[in-house]
């Protein structure tokens, strides 16, 4: 009875202790995330008279966002960055690079903050450096570099917005992927790669048989934590491209902006913020019966 008492007593400091951490999430991420909800079945603007008597227009929005064809666009522009940001992108260069920190190698301290430098960089800051770096004109960063060897100097956020913009997203993400992978590998016994070298495995056997396996729970965590955090992006694409040209680079981020902020309309907005949270939460699901399957 007395370790009971003491259990419920633990139980309830506990509870006490995780409230604020409770209220916090209640506060500015359950409850926005309900009342967008709420808002995507409404003609809420922010001009007009839905600003002054917004009414309830069922699912009105939703049917407009499934025939808006700019609606597709930001939706197939933001898997092509994701794929190629955080899934290729930073997952290829953070392997490599947390595989080659686990070796001895020269100047490891300055070659790790080489790369743990992008992330002390605000998006916006960032967004303005590569914009300077990726201008137009003979005076441009890459420009100047490319002119080198004979390449003509071009406008490159006009060109190939989406590459250049998925090239700095991969930048800004390839410490988080090294950290989370190098974690990972760091779980691995050194014994197993030790038996497999004495049986004669090469590097590349080892790291298909021995590595990918044992790292694949990390690597689902990784690509889950990566690809919602990619498709919540903002603050750089917007200040390198606002979503231009042509919507080239309008995530599902910026059309949300757009919609809400550039055209009014809140309740629009919200029935498309509402299918991107869907899609996050599919992507959450797939992570748990994949980690079932692991275990």
């Amino acid at each position: 009875m007395a370790r009971n008492a003491h259990e419920k007593r633990a139980e309830r400091q506990l509870l006490l202790i995780l409230l604020p951490s409770l209220a916090l999430l209640l506060a500015f991420v359950i409850y926005p995330a309900l009342y967008s909800v709420y808002l995507s079945f409404t003609n809420e603007a922010l001009t007009g008279a839905a600003a002054l008597r917004p009414r309830f227009v069922g699912i009105r929005n939703y049917t407009r966002l499934f025939n808006d064809a700019k609606f597709w666009n930001a939706l197939i522009v933001t898997f092509l960055f994701v794929v190629g940001s955080a899934v290729i992108g930073q997952f290829v260069l953070g392997l490599v690079s947390a595989m080659a920190l686990r070796r001895r190698i020269h100047f490891r301290r300055l070659f790790s903050s080489i790369i743990l430098l992008p992330n002390a960089a605000p998006e916006v800051v960032a967004g303005f450096m590569w914009i300077s770096m990726l201008a137009g004109g003979e005076q441009a960063t890459l420009s100047r570099i490319v002119s080198f060897f004979g390449v003509t100097p071009a406008d490159w956020l006009q060109v190939f917005p989406l590459s250049m913009v998925i090239v700095v997203n991969t930048w800004r993400g390839i410490a988080t992927a090294m950290i989370l992978l190098t974690a990972g590998l760091s779980t691995i016994p050194h014994e197993i790669y030790e038996a497999a070298r004495m049986d004669g495995a090469t590097p590349w056997q080892m790291f298909r048989r021995i590595t990918l396996p044992l790292m694949m729970p990390t690597i689902l965590l990784y690509m889950l934590i990566s690809a919602v955090s990619t498709i919540a992006v903002f603050g750089l694409v917007y200040a390198l491209t606002r979503g231009g040209p042509g919507g080239a680079t309008e995530l599902i981020s910026i059309y949300i902006y757009n919609q809400s902020f550039t055209a009014f309309q809140l309740g629009y907005g919200a029935a498309v913020a509402v299918v991107a949270l869907l899609i996050s939460l599919v992507l959450g699901i797939g992570y748990v019966r994949a980690m079932k399957v692991e275990v």
